[in-house]
C-alpha cells in the first residue's frame, strides 16, 4: 500500500521479462547479452535518503537493510536499492510501477515537490536520476490472480475498455 491507501500493483516485469526484448532467431547474442541482470538493484546515492524519498511517495515494508543495500516490498512488488549510483540520469531507460490510482500518485508526487517528466505519461525521476513510469492497473493487459487481488484488498479493480479489447484480441479477456 502506498500512502493514503494507494496500493502499488504489479511487478518489475520490464526488468526481468525475457519477452520484453524481441530477439531474432539469427542473433548470436547470449541470454545475458539481451537481458538486464535481475540480480542488480536500483542504484541510489544513499540508502537512508532513498528510503526517506520513497517513503514520502509510497508505503512500503522494509524487508532488510544494510549500509549499502535495502530491500523493500511495495504491495506485491519487490525492489532492491543499492548505494553507489554512478551513471547519469536515465532518459530512455525506465521501469513501471502499476498502481490502482494513478491520480493519487500524481498528487503525492506534487505534494512531495517531485517534478514530472514532460510528456503524455506520468513519469518522474528520483533524486538519483532513476526514471519511473506510473501506470494504472485498469490500463494494462496483465491481470492479477484473484487470490492476489483478494490478499491486497483490491478485488474492486477492473480493466478499461481498451485493455479488455487488447486482451480479447489475444484470447485473454477477463470473464
Amino acid at each position: 500500500m502506498a500512502k493514503d491507501g494507494l496500493a502499488i500493483q504489479g511487478s518489475l516485469a520490464r526488468l526481468s521479462n525475457p519477452t520484453a526484448m524481441p530477439i531474432s532467431p539469427a542473433t548470436t547474442r547470449t541470454r545475458e547479452d539481451r537481458m538486464p541482470d535481475a540480480k542488480k538493484a536500483l542504484e541510489v546515492g544513499d540508502i537512508e535518503e532513498a528510503l526517506a524519498f520513497y517513503g514520502r511517495l509510497f508505503e512500503f515494508k522494509l524487508r532488510g537493510k544494510s549500509e549499502d543495500m535495502a530491500f523493500i516490498d511495495l504491495g506485491d512488488q519487490f525492489l532492491a536499492l543499492q548505494k553507489g549510483r554512478r551513471q547519469p540520469a536515465d532518459d530512455g531507460r525506465h521501469f513501471g510501477l502499476v498502481v490502482d490510482d494513478k491520480e493519487a500518485v500524481r498528487q503525492a508526487l506534487t505534494e512531495a515537490g517531485v517534478k514530472m517528466v514532460p510528456g503524455r505519461f506520468l513519469d518522474f525521476r528520483d533524486p538519483w536520476g532513476n526514471r519511473f513510469e506510473i501506470v494504472g492497473y485498469d490500463n494494462i493487459q496483465f491481470s492479477k490472480a484473484p487470490n492476489v487481488l483478494r490478499g491486497m484488498g483490491l478485488t474492486h479493480l477492473g480493466k478499461n475498455a481498451q485493455a479488455i479489447q487488447e486482451l480479447a484480441e489475444k484470447g485473454m479477456a477477463p470473464d
